[in-house]
């Protein structure tokens, strides 16, 4: 497969102009650098940038390594649909949907799979609040709707604080919900492939120096610990790599992802979120799984460069479907 892209220029997506800028940009060169040393036509693009149309007119595929609103959300998708250059990673509706928390968890439930309870303010904050008071137990996660890397994530441990916390968010991010708070292990689980070729990475426990996995502990050197097997019992191990392959699928995902779930004290792995644009920098999470299957670094980006030229699919329900292909646990 590596031979079909060596006559094709590659631009690499990176930038942009969400909140996610900065650490778009040290994935994007990290993935450049990788297209680079593998003999690949490679330049970066940053779509914030002036010329950006002109530039992305003149390329042959799209490795996109934009994180956030513009570039993980599908509007960045469906321009390269409309201009019919091929791209990396999940489509316009996955995309859309992995980036909106409540559209997933939506159809997580609709999928049966495990996700926390959560409660919208569409009826109004006050009325809101006073739910989140009467059915949650303190603290909550409060969240923006739509953002990643952790931005707009706090935890609200006193329910005199509920009712700020929640017209911050809304007033910074234009939406907001609050999530229950699960208390146990915190992991990740990349996945790879595609059709009958979909594999569930190794289990990477996050142990953070923060009070939760945020984002100064994830991009931050030394704020957070790496396991790899996570410390869980096999059973549990497997149920959580099969939820993570289900999240994937359910929301019709492509070629990779990163699947984020809490582990409860009960062994119920909680998916929170789907990220359809993994970070790619030297700390990231997805570069970490793979390395522990032997995956190197650009294996890795080659793999996700070679998910632009396979045919996307759409939404699955998974509910009652058997999964594919697990990884070793390197245990």
């Amino acid at each position: 497969m590596k031979g079909y892209f060596l006559d094709k220029k590659i631009g690499v997506l990176l930038g942009g102009k969400s909140r996610e800028r900065e650490i778009s940009i040290r994935s994007g060169t990290n993935v450049c650098d990788s297209l680079l040393r593998q003999g690949f036509q490679t330049e970066t693009i940053d779509p914030a940038e002036h010329g950006f149309m002109e530039k992305i007119s003149q390329i042959d595929v799209a490795f996109i390594a934009l994180h956030g609103r513009y570039g993980e959300d599908g509007c960045i998708q469906g321009l390269l649909e409309v201009l019919n250059i091929p791209y990396t990673g999940s489509g316009v509706l996955a995309s859309a949907l992995g980036m909106n928390k409540i559209a997933s968890k939506r159809i997580f439930e609709a999928c049966g799979i495990p996700t926390p309870k959560y409660w919208t303010f569409k009826n109004g904050l006050e009325r809101g609040c006073e739910e989140v008071l009467r059915n949650f137990k303190m603290p909550v996660m409060a969240k923006a709707t739509s953002e990643g890397s952790s931005i707009g994530v706090i935890m609200v441990r006193e329910e005199k604080e509920l009712t700020k916390v929640i017209e911050g968010l809304m007033a910074e991010f234009g939406d907001a919900f609050v999530e229950e708070f699960i208390d146990g292990k915190s992991v990740t689980v990349g996945i790879l492939g595609w059709g009958d070729d979909i594999t569930a990475l190794p289990v990477l426990e996050l142990v953070s120096k923060n009070e939760f996995y945020d984002y100064q502990a994830k991009y931050t050197q030394g704020m957070t610990e790496f396991i790899i097997p996570a410390r869980l019992s096999e059973k549990i191990y497997n149920e959580v790599q099969q939820t993570a392959l289900k999240a994937h699928q359910s929301l019709g995902c492509h070629g990779f992802s990163r699947v984020d779930i809490m582990v409860g004290q009960d062994g119920t792995p909680y998916v929170h979120d789907v990220n359809t644009i993994p970070g790619l920098t030297d700390l990231s999470d997805l570069p970490a799984c793979a390395k522990a299957v032997g995956i190197s670094y650009d294996e890795l980006i080659l793999k996700m460069l070679s998910s632009s030229m396979i045919p996307r699919y759409t939404l699955r329900n998974t509910k009652n479907e058997e999964t594919e292909k697990i990884s070793p646990t390197t245990k």
